[in-house]
């Protein structure tokens, strides 16, 4: 895999350690290999807390989004908007944003001014009405 040198700064959204679960593992992992790799980019991780005291994390996490309050999502689009990234690595699974299905996550894809390349954890083969909206509008809005 080759990084455009268009590509300078990443932000990685979705569950990061020390939260435990897989997504969290991968995305954690994901961003120190860039990092390693692509040592002239910059990333840092914008994770989903599901507990509300947070979690201690490293010091390449930014910004959080509160997994049950839709209103945390536009102060973090606003944030990686403002942080100038070139790209949005988003990591996505059904359990991970709040609202029926997930359906917080689009409200911050719709403020996301910067390319999103998505990672689908869980494709479903017959998803429910809620489910099908939100996978819908993710595709509409990523990049790859």
């Amino acid at each position: 895999m080759e990084i455009s040198p268009k590509i300078e700064k990443i932000a990685f959204v979705g569950n990061y350690l020390p939260r435990r679960c897989g997504i969290a593992t991968f995305t954690s992992d994901l961003l120190t290999a860039v990092t390693a790799r692509y040592s002239q980019t910059q990333c840092f991780a914008v994770p989903v807390n599901d507990v509300e005291e947070g979690y201690g994390y490293p010091s390449n996490v930014r910004f959080d989004i509160e997994e049950h309050d839709l209103s945390s999502c536009l102060p973090a689009a606003d944030f990686i908007n403002l942080s100038k990234v070139d790209l949005v690595c988003l990591q996505h699974g059904f359990g991970i944003f709040g609202g029926p299905a997930g359906s917080h996550l689009p409200a911050l894809m719709r403020e996301l001014k910067t390319p999103v390349v998505t990672t689908l954890h869980t494709v479903l083969r017959e998803p429910n009405f809620e489910q099908r909206l939100v996978m819908q509008e993710l595709i509409a809005r990523s990049t790859r």
